[in-house]
């Protein structure tokens, strides 16, 4: 039998789970960042990336994964830097990152881009170190990036590992960040777990087998978006991820989402269309219809599907038109009356 779990609001979620121990000094280094991207006139974006964990003891062997490369926050966090936005990457753990993302160990392993050459000049004969002529120019380019955001230091990374950790960074990280109020966006494309399990009602120690059936009630995860548009963000512009197998629920969970939490935009993912086509649900503010489907927008966002699936190099990227719609839209936000 499925019972209803325990249902935590926000508040009552930071007042009985653990802040990660060091919550504080990362939360400093931010501030004195934000403090940079203010001074320097810059709209800041912050995107989250990747999947959460829920770990089921307090001496963690076990965890409920939330499974996400973190593919569309990496790869979208490269193109807000393009148009000219600092970045906050708060992402999991060792899922992909901008600009390292186009050399993971399963595409175009960096190992595989190198190769030895003899060094007649070397002193004690040690050979010399080189990249492939094929993939030279790829690298050069994105390395060329990468340099020069660095040398800007417009873009700063966090991590987490799980759903409790993502909770507390971003609720600290919007406070801080809500200093830019308008010219702050929030790209919240983390895939984060629905339940997780209290300390309260963790095992200290290992949960240990043999005897016989499993069985544990998790609690919801508090739906913190709406205090998030409520409380912790001032006039920043909020935009969340909508994920679907079941196309038919998309657009109408979508719509749901927005009456729910108040924020500006719902991007729509349809699983195993998501690399070629989204949706953009927003509410209508240009009429006055009683219609329900008439209160909302749909705009999508498609590219050719044979686009993305040449082989290793891509020709085209769908974040590259998200960000593209996203910076227009928020470059109207940032201009409306408040």
């Amino acid at each position: 039998m499925i019972t209803e779990p325990t249902s935590f609001s926000a508040e009552s979620y930071f007042a009985t789970q653990s802040s990660p121990p060091n919550l504080g000094q990362e939360i400093q280094r931010v501030r004195e960042w934000i403090q940079k991207q203010v001074a320097a006139g810059n709209r800041v974006v912050l995107v989250t990336s990747g999947g959460t964990t829920v770990p089921l003891e307090l001496n963690v062997v076990r965890f409920l994964d939330n499974f996400s490369a973190g593919n569309r926050g990496a790869t979208s966090a490269e193109y807000f830097l393009k148009a000219g936005y600092a970045v906050i990457f708060m992402h999991r753990q060792f899922s992909l990152q901008p600009f390292s993302r186009h050399y993971s160990h399963s595409t175009n392993p960096f190992l595989d881009m190198l190769e030895i050459e003899e060094d007649d000049n070397s002193p004690d004969g040690t050979p010399r170190i080189s990249v492939t002529p094929e993939k030279r120019a790829k690298l050069l380019k994105t390395l060329t990036v990468y340099k020069a955001v660095q040398a800007s230091g417009t873009l700063f990374t966090l991590t987490f590992v799980t759903v409790n950790d993502y909770l507390w960074l971003l609720r600290a990280v919007s406070q801080e960040l809500s200093v830019l109020r308008k010219k702050a966006m929030y790209y919240l494309a983390a895939a984060v777990s629905d339940f997780f399990l209290p300390k309260q009602k963790m095992s200290e120690h290992k949960i240990q087998s043999g005897k016989g059936n499993l069985s544990i009630e998790m609690d919801q995860v508090p739906k913190i978006l709406k205090t998030m548009v409520d409380e912790w963000t001032r006039d920043g512009y909020i935009v969340s991820f909508q994920l679907e197998t079941d196309p038919e629920l998309l657009i109408p969970k979508a719509r749901a989402a927005l009456e729910r939490y108040g924020h500006q935009i719902v991007i729509g993912n349809d699983l195993h269309r998501r690399k070629f086509e989204v949706v953009f649900v927003t509410p209508n503010t240009g009429g006055h219809q009683t219609d329900g489907s008439a209160q909302y927008v749909e705009t999508w966002v498609r590219i050719d599907p044979a686009l993305t699936y040449p082989g290793i190099q891509q020709i085209k990227e769908i974040e590259e038109d998200i960000v593209d719609e996203l910076v227009k839209r928020h470059t109207t936000w940032i201009g409306e009356p408040q």
